[in-house]
């Protein structure tokens, strides 16, 4: 069954029950002609009608939904920085029972929402990370030590594993070609009117505003639905989005090929891989970008806020210092400076083709998380990925050396390929369709927030600065209207680095999307010692424990004023790189 087309009905009335928007009009704006958008209606609150338990009942005709147990939870069970989470009910079902013709495995969709006694109007669906696979707690919270979420706000909250279980082998699950397209995106589309039915039965009204958001792999989770159903959200969180996942995984598994060609142990072993780009090593190239761009925003403050002019000003095999006798941690030799630059160029085919964006020269190069995307993802994660749920036809077993001995060439035309079992390749099943083309989004008056670690190892930043110039210049240049992007200087892959990386970012997306108050500037804080949402070990330590930074949209980043406390966001202000004031269509000219 195509899960477009199942709740088709369903949507079009929710659309008109829930969203009472202005009539478009075109006013002059500097000479052009500017679109006004829809502006959506705020949420009302509802208390839970009856009791949790007897919601059972009135769930019991959801189509193709078994549900397993609704249950009260008290406040306080839950808690999220400290602060007691709110009385909600929590029911748990799965949806689509099968047994796979292919590999004879039992799978289904399995789900929790919990749903807030005292109900905000809004549903928030959470996407989840890495191949899915376990249903998350469903509290609506992203990355960075968060002192917030969405279940904490009141938004009825749901969660999935997408379609299959860790239990069932991990990746294995790829060998199902329907598992393969759950994960993918089909069970969004399966849960999304289930979840809005169940709304509507507990509280006697579907949800007047919905949103979407993830991290990593929820942020892709995001940004094909943003493609494939925009008409069920109004809003768009998506963190450090891979939605070019098959590429980048790909991409990460060229990288382990060429830290394996300066390994000094072996590189099977993420320890022997990690032998070829050691920890003082990353510390002394990340000192190096340091050295060469930190000033470059105004302000020697361990974190580099003008990414794009770093690019132009670093380079790597001049600026980083060249081994003159043996490996000691402060230099690289050159046999290491050839094989390791091209990773931060971005991965290519034999012939020099580039297939995934390259890496920006940041100041988080040192972090921890580094060394577990660059040196254990590349062999326990990326070979199952790449092996069983993208390539297509999948390998049945990934051994050991799968990475290292992969074929990338022949690897990439299988990330393209289908056949009669496998009819959706996997840069169609995981992607977002003409991803840039965001149309139906933005007519709707929906909005979308993106954020992403400009040191994030995996995922590229430069990945996502393309996606949002893309959607500018389908846009006509008026992607502001709609979708804010804000890289986070130093941070790494969804929270992490020395990095400013914890921020509430739903709070303004609903602003955005219920009163029209557009975000400008965010203010985030480093995680130092004491606070509440965690603390990052990672954090410099001649840094204030309660740092603040401005994040600013794209392409504006934060300056220092000249004056004023380095450790506050106050003392900086967001403006145009140096040397380049075009606004959205300027870039380095990188070739990505």
């Amino acid at each position: 069954m195509n899960p477009k087309s199942m709740p088709k009905s369903m949507r079009c009335a929710a659309v008109a029950a829930f969203g009472a928007a202005l009539v478009t009009a075109a006013v002059a704006d500097n000479g052009r002609h500017r679109e006004h958008l829809p502006q959506l209606t705020p949420a009302q609150p509802a208390p839970l009608l009856g009791t949790c338990e007897a919601l059972s009942g009135a769930l019991a005709a959801l189509a193709n939904t078994t549900i397993t147990a609704t249950t009260s939870v008290a406040a306080g069970t839950l808690t999220l920085a400290g602060a007691p989470v709110p009385a909600h009910c929590r029911v748990v079902g799965r949806m689509f029972d099968r047994t796979s013709p292919v590999d004879g495995k039992s799978y289904s969709i399995n789900f929790e929402m919990r749903l807030p006694l005292s109900w905000n109007g809004r549903f928030w669906h959470q996407g989840n990370g890495g191949i899915d696979g376990a249903v998350v707690t469903a509290t609506g919270t992203l990355g960075g030590g968060p002192t917030t979420g969405a279940l904490m706000q009141g938004f009825a909250v749901l969660s999935s594993d997408a379609g299959h279980t860790n239990a069932q082998g991990g990746p294995a699950f790829g060998l199902d070609p329907q598992a393969r397209l759950d994960y993918g995106y089909q069970a969004v589309g399966k849960l999304t009117p289930m979840a809005k039915q169940t709304i509507a039965a507990a509280y006697g009204k579907g949800p007047d505003r919905s949103y979407i958001g993830g991290c990593s792999n929820g942020g892709r989770h995001t940004l094909v639905a943003a493609a494939r159903y925009a008409d069920e959200y109004d809003g768009y969180l998506a963190g450090a989005p891979g939605y070019n996942l098959p590429l980048a995984a790909l991409a990460n598994i060229f990288g382990a090929q060429r830290y394996a060609s300066v390994a000094t142990a072996d590189p099977s072993t993420p320890p022997g891989l990690g032998s070829a780009y050691t920890a003082a090593e990353r510390t002394t190239v990340s000192n190096a970008v340091l050295a060469r761009c930190d000033a470059l925003d105004g302000a020697t403050d361990g974190l580099i806020q003008d990414t794009r002019t770093c690019q132009r000003a670093f380079n790597f095999m001049r600026d980083v210092p060249t081994c003159s006798g043996v490996r000691d941690g402060s230099c690289l030799s050159l046999a290491q400076k050839i094989a390791i630059e091209p990773i931060y160029r971005g991965a290519t085919t034999r012939n020099g083709e580039r297939f995934y964006a390259g890496f920006p020269y940041d100041s988080g190069f040192g972090a921890g998380g580094i060394a577990f995307w660059e040196f254990t993802a590349p062999l326990a994660l990326d070979s199952g990925a790449v092996g069983q749920i993208f390539k297509v036809p999948p390998v049945p077993t990934v051994a050991p050396t799968f990475s290292l001995d992969l074929d990338i060439d022949a690897t990439l035309a299988q990330l393209f390929a289908t056949d009669a079992t496998y009819t959706e390749s996997a840069m169609q099943f995981m992607t977002p369709p003409q991803a840039t083309q965001l149309h139906d989004v933005r007519a709707r008056g929906a909005k979308m927030l993106v954020y992403h670690g400009v040191s994030d190892q995996i995922f590229s930043v430069k990945d996502t600065e393309k996606w949002y110039r893309g959607v500018d210049h389908r846009s006509g240049g008026r992607a502001e209207d709609f979708v804010r992007f804000y890289p986070v200087p130093g941070m790494g892959h969804c929270s992490g680095g020395p990095a400013t990386d914890q921020a509430d970012f739903i709070t303004p997306l609903v602003a955005w999307v219920e009163q029209g108050r557009a975000p400008a500037a965010l203010t985030a804080s480093a995680r130092g010692v004491g606070n509440v949402g965690g603390v990052n070990a990672e954090l410099p330590a001649a840094w204030a424990a309660n740092r603040s930074r401005p994040l600013c949209p794209y392409p504006s980043v934060a300056f220092y004023k000249g004056q004023g406390d380095v450790e506050s966001a106050s003392s900086f202000v967001c403006r145009a790189p140096r040397g380049n004031r075009r606004g959205h269509g300027a870039h380095d000219d990188d070739g990505d």
